[in-house]
Formats: C-alpha cells, sequence, structure tokens
C-alpha cells in the first residue's frame, strides 16, 4: 500500500518551497557572482604578480651577464723590466750577464740552438734570443755571441752571418700584472692554462652533477639537508659550483629566503647564457679562499702564489687538494690556526679522488704522506717587487689620461733592472737583519732604499720599502716622511758657494758653542756628533766632518730666505719653517723626496721628474699619449760642480770613508752622511757620475736604532753601489771653474802629493792666493788639479 505523506510532513515541505523561493536560490545566485569575482581577483592577482616575476627575471638577466661579462675577461696590463740594451764598450760584468739571463728564464743548452738558450765558455756567451715587440720596433730571434773582458762588451757578433752587431736589445723581464683603473690585486687564469686535476677536484668534491645540471641540483640540495639533519650540523652544502660563483659575484652572505631564491634564479640564467668551462673558469677566478690583512684572496691563481709560493701549474696533486679544501670555509681550515683539521679535510679529499679513479691510491697514499707545505714568510701581493709596482701605479694615474689606462691588454715598460733590483732586495734582507740582531731591536728596524740612473734621464733602477722586501704594506720610499738630519747641510753650503765673492770651500767658519733664545723665550743649544767644538775650521772640514754649530752659525750669517730659496729651486715642495733647526735637517722628507734634491747635485744642476716608465702600449701596440715631463735647469754648474768636489771629500775623508773599503777602488763617488737626535734616523745620499742612490734605517714607532748613518744606512749603500756597473766622477776645469789642491787646517792652496792635500773645486778667482808646502810654510807652485783622483 503506498505511503501517503503525514500533514505534519506535507506542512514542512511547503515551507521548505516557500524558503527555497525566497531564501535557496537568490542565495545560490550570490555565492556563484560572489566566487566569479574573487576568481577575477585572483587571476588578476597571479597576471601582476607574473608580469612582476618575469621583469624582475628580466632585470637579474641583464645583471647576470653584464657583470658577468665584465668580470671575467678582465685582462691584466703586463709590466715589464727595462730591456738590456747590448754594445761593444758596455760597462757590464760576465757574471751579471749571466744573472740577467737567469732573470729572463733563458735556459743552458748546448748548443744553444733554440728560443731563451744560451751557453758560456769563460767569459763568453753564446744564446740565441727570443723575438720580441717593443715600442719602436719588433726585436726578431737572433743567434748572437757576447764577448766579455775586464768586466766590459768587448765583441758583439751575429753567429748566422759573422758580422758586428752595433747596438741589440734582450727581451725584457715580465714583472707582473696589474689593473691600473680599478687597483686590484688578482691572478686570472684561462681554463686552458689550468691543471686538468684541479677542475676536477671541484667536480668531485663540490658537484659531481655540475657537468649535467642547469645550475641548481635539488637532488644534491635534498642530500645535503638530509645528512645535515642527521648530523645535527652543517657537514654538507647544498649549493652547486654556479651556485657559489653567483653568490661570489653577485649577492652578499647574508641569509635569507630572498638571498636564495636569487641565487637559484641567476644560477639558471647564468648556466642558460655561458658553457660549463666558461663557469668553471669564473670559479677558479673568484673563489675566497682566505684573507691577507685587509686583502681577500680570490681566486686559485692569487692563492696558489699565497699559500706555496708557486704558479698553480707547478702545484702537487697535495698542494691542489689542500685549495680545494678550504673553499668549505677559509678560516675554518686556515692552515696556520687549524693545521690539524685541513690536513683531515685535505686527506678525505685525497681519498675521495682515488675512489672516483681520478688519481690512483698509490698516489693518493703517497700525496696524503706530504706535509702542507704552506709557507709562514709569504709576500704580500702579486709580484716580487712591490714597492716599485706601486710607484709605476702611482706615475700612470700621474702622466696617463684615465680613459687611456681604463682598455685591457696594455703592455707597459718600465726601468727597473732586474738584476740590481734583485741583488737590492738581497743586500738589504741580510743587511737588516744583521744590524737589527746587533742593535737587538727585536725585528723592529726598518728600511728605504732606492737606486736610479742619471744619465741620459733620470730612471728609478731598483726599490725596496720594507725589511721583506716581497711585503705589499707601507711604501716607505715614498710615503715615509722622516727629518733627514745633515743630508740637508749640502743645500747650506751650496748657498754660500754661489756667493764665490763671499765664500769658498777655505772659508773660515766658527764651530764654537751656541745658544739661540727663540722670541717665546725657548732656549736652543745645538752640539756636534762628538759633543765637542772645533773652534775656527774651513768650511770644507765643517762639511766634511758635518759640523752642526759652524753649519747652524753659516746658515744664519746667510740668511733663511736664501736657504729657502736654494732648496725650492732643489725641488723641495714641502713648506719649510726658518728656523735654526731646519739648517741640521729637523724638515721631513721622504726617500724619494730626497732623492729628487740629491739628484741636483748629480745631474750638474738640472732637474726632472723621477721616470720609473718608458712606455705604455695599448692593445693595438700604439703609444699612449702622456703628459709631457720637462727638464728644468736649477743651477749653474759650475756652482754645482764646486759643491760636488766638497762631497767626494765627504767619502774620501769624512764622516762616510768607510764606505771606500766597500768600494771598487778606482770608483769616485760623492755624498752625505745623515743622523737624526738619538739616532733614530740613519741616511746615505750619494752618488756616482751615473746614478744616485738613497738608504733610511730607523724604526716605525721613532724608537732610538744606535745607528748612525756611517754605522747603518752607509753600509748598505757601499754594498749595492759595489754591484752597480757605473761610472766615477771627474771633474774638469773650465773658464768659470778652477780645481785646486788645498790644505784644509792651513786654510791655503797646497802641492800635490802632501800627505794632507785635498782636491776642491773653486769658482773662477774665488780661491785664495796663498800657498804652503807640505809642511805648511808659504811657498810658490802650482795648485792645479785635473778633476779624477784616480788618475
Amino acid at each position: 500500500m503506498p505511503h501517503r505523506p503525514t500533514r505534519k510532513r506535507k506542512k514542512s515541505e511547503k515551507i521548505h518551497k516557500a524558503l527555497g523561493r525566497f531564501s535557496r536560490r537568490p542565495r545560490a545566485a550570490g555565492r556563484s557572482g560572489q566566487w566569479k569575482i574573487q576568481r577575477r581577483h585572483i587571476w588578476s592577482a597571479l597576471g601582476v604578480l607574473t608580469v612582476l616575476f618575469v621583469a624582475y627575471v628580466i632585470y637579474l638577466d641583464f645583471v647576470v651577464r653584464e657583470q658577468f661579462a665584465s668580470k671575467r675577461w678582465a685582462i691584466p696590463a703586463h709590466v715589464y723590466a727595462r730591456p738590456l740594451e747590448l754594445f761593444v764598450g758596455l760597462p757590464f760584468s760576465p757574471d751579471r750577464f749571466a744573472k740577467e739571463l737567469l732573470s729572463l728564464n733563458y735556459r743552458y743548452a748546448y748548443p744553444a740552438k733554440d728560443p731563451a738558450s744560451y751557453q758560456r765558455e769563460a767569459d763568453n756567451f753564446e744564446l740565441t734570443t727570443r723575438e720580441f715587440r717593443f715600442w719602436d720596433a719588433q726585436e726578431p730571434s737572433r743567434a748572437i755571441r757576447v764577448e766579455f773582458t775586464g768586466g766590459v762588451v768587448t765583441a758583439l757578433k751575429d753567429r748566422t752571418s759573422g758580422k758586428d752587431i752595433d747596438l741589440m736589445r734582450l727581451d725584457p723581464a715580465f714583472i707582473g700584472g696589474i689593473y691600473p683603473a680599478h687597483h686590484e690585486d688578482r691572478i686570472l687564469l684561462k681554463y686552458a692554462d689550468v691543471p686538468l686535476l684541479l677542475p676536477q677536484t671541484l667536480i668531485a668534491i663540490e658537484d659531481r652533477k655540475f657537468l649535467t645540471h642547469h645550475g641548481v641540483d635539488p637532488r644534491g640540495i635534498a642530500r645535503a639537508v638530509w645528512q645535515n639533519l642527521k648530523a645535527g650540523a652543517t657537514e654538507q652544502g647544498g649549493s652547486t659550483i654556479t651556485q657559489q660563483l653567483v653568490k661570489n659575484f653577485y649577492l652578499t652572505n647574508e641569509r635569507s629566503l630572498w638571498r636564495k631564491f636569487n641565487e637559484v634564479i641567476m644560477a639558471l640564467l647564468l648556466e642558460a647564457h655561458y658553457e660549463k668551462h666558461e663557469i668553471m673558469e669564473a670559479y677558479l677566478n673568484e673563489i675566497y679562499l682566505g684573507q691577507d690583512g685587509q686583502r681577500a684572496i680570490h681566486g686559485f691563481g692569487l692563492a696558489s702564489r699565497f699559500y706555496f709560493e708557486k704558479p698553480l701549474n707547478e702545484l702537487s696533486t697535495a698542494q691542489i687538494a689542500t685549495m680545494v679544501a678550504m673553499i668549505r670555509g677559509p678560516g675554518y681550515y686556515n692552515p696556520e690556526k687549524h693545521t690539524k683539521r685541513l690536513l683531515l679535510r685535505r686527506n678525505l679529499i685525497l681519498d675521495t679522488l682515488a675512489e672516483f679513479q681520478i688519481i690512483s691510491k698509490a698516489e693518493a697514499d703517497r700525496a696524503k704522506r706530504e706535509e702542507l707545505g704552506v709557507i709562514h714568510e709569504r709576500r704580500s701581493g702579486t709580484t716580487d717587487y712591490p714597492a716599485f709596482m706601486d710607484l709605476v701605479q702611482r706615475q700612470l694615474r700621474e702622466y696617463y689620461h684615465d680613459e687611456d689606462l681604463s682598455s685591457e691588454g696594455l703592455r707597459i715598460f718600465t726601468t727597473m733592472d732586474p738584476v740590481l733590483q734583485s741583488d737590492l732586495q738581497g743586500i738589504v734582507q741580510k743587511r737588516v737583519e744583521l744590524l737589527d740582531k746587533q742593535r737587538r731591536l727585536n725585528g723592529k728596524l726598518q728600511v728605504a732604499a732606492v737606486i736610479t740612473s742619471i744619465n741620459p734621464s733620470v730612471e728609478v733602477l731598483a726599490m725596496v720599502g720594507d725589511r721583506n722586501p716581497r711585503f705589499a704594506g707601507f711604501n716607505r720610499v715614498i710615503d715615509a716622511a722622516r727629518p733627514i738630519g745633515s743630508l740637508m747641510k749640502p743645500a747650506v753650503y751650496l748657498t754660500a758657494l754661489s756667493q764665490p765673492t763671499k765664500y769658498n770651500w777655505l772659508s773660515p767658519l766658527d764651530d764654537s758653542t751656541l745658544t739661540l733664545k727663540s722670541p717665546d723665550g725657548q732656549v736652543w743649544s745645538p752640539h756636534n756628533y762628538d759633543n765637542q767644538s772645533h773652534g775656527s775650521v774651513a768650511m770644507i772640514s765643517a762639511l766634511t766632518h758635518s759640523y752642526n754649530l759652524a753649519t747652524v752659525r753659516l746658515g744664519m750669517e746667510l740668511g733663511f730666505p736664501a736657504i729657502l730659496d736654494t732648496l725650492h729651486r732643489l725641488g723641495v715642495k714641502r713648506e719649510i719653517q726658518p728656523y735654526p733647526s731646519t739648517l741640521l735637517g729637523s724638515t721631513e722628507m721622504t726617500p724619494i723626496e730626497v732623492l729628487q734634491m740629491y739628484q741636483n747635485y748629480a745631474s750638474g744642476g738640472f732637474q726632472s721628474p723621477l721616470r720609473a716608465i718608458r712606455e705604455v702600449l695599448n692593445s693595438q701596440g700604439e703609444p699612449l699619449r702622456r703628459y709631457p715631463i720637462e727638464v728644468q735647469k736649477t743651477f749653474d754648474p759650475e756652482a754645482i760642480t764646486v759643491l760636488n768636489t766638497g762631497l767626494v771629500q765627504v767619502v774620501e775623508n769624512g764622516t762616510a770613508k768607510s764606505v771606500r773599503a766597500q768600494l771598487p777602488k778606482d770608483l769616485m763617488v760623492a755624498g752625505k752622511t745623515g743622523t737624526t737626535n738619538d739616532t733614530r734616523d740613519s741616511w746615505f745620499a750619494g752618488f756616482s757620475a751615473t746614478h744616485v742612490g738613497v738608504v733610511w734605517l730607523g724604526t716605525d714607532d721613532n724608537q732610538p736604532t744606535g745607528l748612525s748613518g756611517s754605522t747603518g744606512a752607509l753600509r748598505i749603500w757601499g754594498d749595492i753601489m759595489a754591484k752597480v756597473p757605473t761610472t766615477s766622477l771627474a771633474f774638469e776645469s773650465n773658464d768659470k771653474l778652477e780645481m785646486h789642491w788645498v790644505n784644509p787646517t792651513a786654510k791655503q792652496l797646497t802641492q800635490a802629493g802632501c800627505p794632507n792635500a785635498m782636491p776642491l773645486g773653486f769658482l773662477k778667482g774665488s780661491a785664495p792666493a796663498a800657498m804652503v808646502n807640505c809642511e805648511g810654510a808659504p811657498t810658490q807652485g802650482n795648485s792645479h788639479w785635473f778633476g779624477n783622483l784616480f788618475k
């Protein structure tokens, strides 16, 4: 029987139908509209986000391509030493020539038929040179024979034709690479020049899917997260080599999801634009591998030099593994502080290389037995000659246009003599260490030394700015301004000698006790180095023995305006205070400023800027235009010659006479010692006919050293000048200049050959007429001399 609905149920159905008309249908329609509105908003938002994302990716793509291209192709300027010019008559010893060939990496071979090979028989050499493109000509490879006799080139022949050669140049030594526009310090590597073991090791340790992934390795990230969770510490990194490169190239070390997001996107973009070997090359040059004070060590090229003092292609398997080990944390695996930790990781890497059959197990075992081999006395920089290269950098900015220096592939030809530079570095290290030990200065004694040629121009041949010549830190030659002591005195005596009607070398000076009072009531009482006064002395005696009392009296008599004018004419640009103490060298100067002052004396009254750069070529081999260099006449040559004859006597009979034992017997040189209060500074500045040298010794904290100019700086100067192929000073009389033998004690002329006779120059008509014999009695005769003590 069919079920019949009850009255109650019918009523309920009616209510529901009514509610349906008024509520259900309108409610359904409302929900649908709202959902449509929400969907439109969602799609709009997604559209905006997509546009923003695409725009941001396009921006990142621009950043990736722009910066990657500019960084990875930066080519350093190649810097070369001066080329050795060979000609018959060149004063050059055969041993020095052999050193020159070694500095050029010529190899001994018999017969010497290949480029860059040589053989030696006694004092004769046969060699085949390299071809080289100079700034003015192409020098071809040539088979030549060079013969030496008595320290002079006596024959120069072409071995092929048998003809004499008038002049030829050897290829110059490569001394470093610099970035003149960016002031960077980096050794760039080309992938083709990198030993294959290095990228193989990096892939095995840092990113095993490097060759197959597209910049990001999701499985590698997941595996690293799982291993780190199990270990409770960060043992593995999930970043690919590409991601590590992105982080170093473009991003900061901030740890955030936003940085990680950028890293992933940029890694994908980098992989989309560049080949794997290009990415690996950039990684090799950019990865951070340590810290040297304020300088970050980036790239395996610089790191191999920094840690092992070797180019990358000379590293052993163990040394390559050591550097790869430091990638995870150069501080955590610091070889100085955490040697055992680094050793364990290196050995783990070697085992991994053997496991992947990159090396054999036997090779891994041998490598694990090696010590780390990290050097402790490291140089700081990419060159063995940081002081000289610093000067090159400064002169590039001073003499060349910035826009020219921004181009890449420059070739910079400098004035550096590689053999002399090597000699100077060795002498400095040996002498400073010895003097430091003798004076118990506990490693604090510092040094600055610079040698220049003055024929025909003033060219810097060698420089050392630190007791460790390879340290690329504070360059004391250029930046250490110290009181110069008695190096100031020649300027005082030049001022007097330029007034021949009033002064000459035999003019009497008062060297008695002196006390001066300043306007504010301060009292100054100078004293001589020997704490004695010497009464009336000849001007030449005051100079040769460096008498302070006589010099101050002479300076006060001449007047400060005249002396300041002399100093300015000599090229001193510092502000000089008109104080009596200035006459004794209280003025501070750097060694290179002292050298610029003394080059006026050495060059006969002419001044030109010190030059460390001969020529700069662009990548097309064209010379860059430089600012002009002017040579200025500063003093009459005759007045300078008169002064120089007195400075010769400082070496022959005065405060610098101890250097004679270090120099060749027939070499006549001139110079002046300098010592400051409490022996805080030791100076010597001196010159031959063709070279000038300045040496300073002291401590950076200005403590007494116990070294005078003659017991400290003079010894280094003598050591190096004994090795320089130089020319003796010689003086000639002319219609403005006379040369006479004098007796400084009697303050009169005398005869040649007397025990106390001294040869000196006088401006015409300024020499005294009176003459004494060897016993000091009045006489008549010839007092003239002819300019060279050794002829």
